[in-house]
């Protein structure tokens, strides 16, 4: 089973979850500000779950790509949506600044 370290806590998986699913179900803080109450709910379209990974997630679909190639985000800032990864192996997983947790830079 994958572990995932997630804001000092390690939390297990089975291969293939959803990394916004497994996050939300362990109570994790997956979002900033408001926008806890202000999201899709996973369909890959407001960009609010936005996260940087290290480890082995499944490839970026054309959803993601597109939201990620979009204000406020940046294609080429290395960020990936939660909602749209499934879990392939241990993750280390951080959520950065900003509303849409996009500030990469700070």
């Amino acid at each position: 089973m994958p572990s995932i370290i997630y804001q000092g806590k390690r939390i297990q998986v089975r291969v293939g979850a959803n990394l916004r699913r497994a996050l939300l179900k362990t109570r994790c803080d997956l979002y900033n500000e408001e926008a806890r109450l202000l999201n899709c709910r996973g369909n890959g379209m407001c960009g609010t779950c936005a996260v940087r990974v290290e480890g082995e997630v499944s490839p970026m679909a054309e959803r993601e790509r597109r939201r990620l190639g979009f204000w406020p985000h940046k294609k080429d800032s290395g960020l990936r949506l939660a909602c749209q990864c499934e879990v392939l192996g241990d993750l280390k997983v951080t959520k950065m600044p900003g509303f849409w947790g996009q500030k990469t830079d700070e």
